[in-house]
């Protein structure tokens, strides 16, 4: 079994890639900017779910089976960043009309703030390798992997869903300053820059080059 030092290590690992921003996180807050709190903790509990899938994938395998099929691997990672660049195109498009509608405190909350986030999740090619990578040291191989991968699962649940919190609480700090039409414009071009940015580095890193 993973024993306590092995455990605090993890949990500082993982407490450490949450707060560094990334794609889901920043997905959190930009959903609790666009369309308020609710939005965002909808996004941050689907973005849960979704990387719960890929904890079981990994318990059962799928390590070996991405190896052994590199090709629908790498299909299912630029699924993912063509997703990401869709939202961060939606995101500046949605600027061009910010004069035209409600303040975002008058905004109903997102019908499909749940599902992005678990597509969103599951579309990142970074998960499995995030996986593939940081879990196999803190894994005891003498022991069964399944009951390490759940505690491993449910420690970064517990790390994770605060992180998401700030980014929530820093979503709805940034939706305040969103009262002038001019703000929110440029707060969503920068939102969906981010994301397309993201989206292209990403995807550079799939292909080998640099930007």
């Amino acid at each position: 079994m993973i024993d306590a030092e092995k455990l605090a290590a993890f949990a500082l690992v993982t407490a450490t890639t949450s707060l560094v921003p990334g794609q889901s996180m920043l997905f959190v807050m930009g959903q609790a900017v666009w369309r308020g709190a609710r939005s965002g903790w909808a996004a941050l509990l689907g973005m849960q779910i979704g990387y719960l899938v890929w904890w079981v994938l990994v318990a059962l395998g799928l390590g070996t089976l991405a190896a052994a099929y590199p090709l629908a691997f790498r299909v299912l990672a630029f699924a993912g960043i063509g997703y990401l660049a869709w939202l961060g195109i939606i995101a500046i498009r949605h600027s061009f009309h910010a004069g035209e509608k409600a303040p975002p405190t008058a905004r109903a909350p997102s019908r499909h703030a749940f599902r992005d986030g678990i597509l969103i999740a599951i579309g990142n090619p970074k998960s499995l390798i995030y996986m593939l990578v940081i879990i196999p040291p803190f894994v005891d191989a003498a022991s069964p992997i399944g009951p390490q991968i759940i505690l491993l699962a449910v420690l970064a649940l517990v790390i994770d869903v605060p992180v998401g919190a700030l980014y929530i609480g820093a979503g709805q700090r940034l939706a305040r300053l969103m009262a002038r039409a001019a703000t929110r414009r440029w707060i969503d071009r920068g939102i969906g820059t981010v994301f397309l940015l993201i989206a292209a580095l990403v995807l550079a890193e799939l292909l080998g080059t640099k930007l």
